[in-house]
Formats: C-alpha cells, structure tokens, sequence
C-alpha cells in the first residue's frame, strides 16, 4: 500500500518541485528530490498566470474557459441523461434494454471515431470556435455514461413510493423531482464530478475545435502549447501541469466521500 502511494505521490511531488526551482538549480540538478526554502521561487506561476499582454501564457484567461466549459457540459449532461436514465429504469417501453445496451456501446467507440463527422457537422452549424460547441461535443461524449450510471441507482429507488406519490396526485416529472431526485442525489454528484473531470482534462476534441481561437483555449490545449515549445523552460511547464491539475486533485478529495457513496450506493441496495 505504501509503495501504490509512493508511486502515486511522487510524479505530482516532482513535478510541483520542478515549478518551484530555478532553471539554473534545475539544470545544475536535475534530479534532486528537496529544495531549500530559502530558494523557492514563484516566477514560473507568476509566468504562466500572466496575460500573454503582459508577456505570460494566459493561463488565468485559460482556466476561466475550462471552467465555463466543463460547468456547461456538467449541466447539459444531467439535464439530458436524469430524464433518459429514469425512463430506462422505470417506463416500460419496446426496446429498452437494447437501448439501455446501445447507450453503452456507443462509449466503446474510441474518440478519434466520432472526431470527423462532429467536425464536419459543427463547422457547417458554425459552432467550431465557440465554447459552447466546444460543450456540446462533450456531452455527447459523456451523456452514455452518464445515463448508465444513474440508471442502475434509479433502479434500486423503491417502486412503491413513486406510485404512491402519483396516487397522491403527483405528476411523473413531480415525482422525478420530488421523490426520485432526492433519493438519487448521491449518484446524481458522483457523475457531475466524473463528467466534469471528464471535461476538464480533455485533449482532442479541444485541439480539433479550438485550435484556431486562442482567445477560447482550454487549460489542457494551453498546456500542449507550452510542452511544445523549447522556448519555454522547464520550470514553467511544471508550473503549467500544476495549475491544470491541482483544481482536479482538490475536487476529488474534497468530494472524495461523496464520489465512493455515489458510485457504489447502487450496488449496496442492489
């Protein structure tokens, strides 16, 4: 268990020291794992936090997009799939478990499948370049899982208190937001942190619709820029991994309780 931590702590470790040295220490000694904290320096943040005016990488602008980016697609995917992962689980229907199935083979195609025509199809809908194309595109990619997360945990609701809401009464979206919603909010958080990580550390699909607009580029894209730079030093580059990946790291152990009870809550029951 220590060695599993060991193995997973230390790239971060390395990586967070990198960001804090200077590029003279950083050649001298490449590979020392302390720094002395008379000699920490916060010029490569201070870089990479920069506007590009003021002769940084913008990565303030570029966080507050993947910000908007992944908040849209958080929203837009539960939006869609809380509805289709209770019809699955609840209304009887012809087809529904070949849908219920489909849902979930359309996640095993791989990415660069679907890259083309959703290329294709934007730029003539005049959504390439824009954010909220850029959100759309994800939630096509994440709405499958989405679906098939919450649906198992629908599934386990008891059926006897719905009916009894609608003998009450209640209509069936009533009885969605009233009793089913409720009941189903763990589950409901678990997949909007997994559908925003999803969103936020994403690659392709932002190089392929973005790649034009640099005034839209998300934090993973403005990173890809600074590793392919020999121009930019090492420092800094690691100071840019930091910045993209410490809101995720905080995210998960801040919510890390919430995330377990979510995702196995449905089994329990089960």
């Amino acid at each position: 268990m220590a060695g599993f931590v060991l193995a997973s702590a230390l790239p971060f470790y390395y990586m967070l020291l990198l960001s804090v040295r200077s590029i003279d220490e950083v050649l001298l000694n490449p590979a020392s794992l302390w720094v002395d904290i008379r000699t920490v320096s916060l010029d490569a943040y201070d870089r990479v936090l920069s506007s590009v005016d003021a002769g940084g990488q913008g990565f303030l602008a570029l966080i507050g997009n993947s910000l908007i980016v992944a908040t849209l697609t958080v929203v837009i995917t539960l939006l869609a799939s809380i509805p289709g992962a209770y019809a699955i689980s609840r209304i009887a229907f012809r087809g529904r478990r070949q849908v219920s199935a489909l849902f979930l083979a359309v996640y095993l195609f791989p990415s660069v499948i679907v890259a083309v025509p959703l290329f294709v199809i934007f730029t003539r809908l005049g959504l390439r370049g824009s954010l909220i194309g850029l959100a759309i595109v994800y939630v096509a990619h994440t709405a499958p899982v989405a679906i098939y997360m919450l649906r198992g945990y629908f599934a386990t609701i008891p059926v006897s208190l719905e009916e009894a809401a609608l003998v009450d009464g209640c209509t069936r979206l009533q009885v969605i937001r009233r009793i089913s919603l409720p009941l189903a909010k763990p589950s409901v958080m678990a997949t909007a942190l997994y559908v925003f990580m999803i969103a936020w550390n994403e690659f392709l699909f932002a190089l392929l619709f973005l790649v034009e607009r640099r005034d839209q580029w998300t934090v993973s894209l403005g990173l890809s820029q600074l590793s392919g730079s020999i121009e930019v030093p090492t420092t800094v580059l690691m100071a840019g991994s930091v910045v993209l990946t410490l809101p995720i790291v905080v995210l998960f152990f801040t919510s890390e309780r919430l995330l377990v009870e979510g995702l196995t809550s449905g089994a329990e029951k089960g």
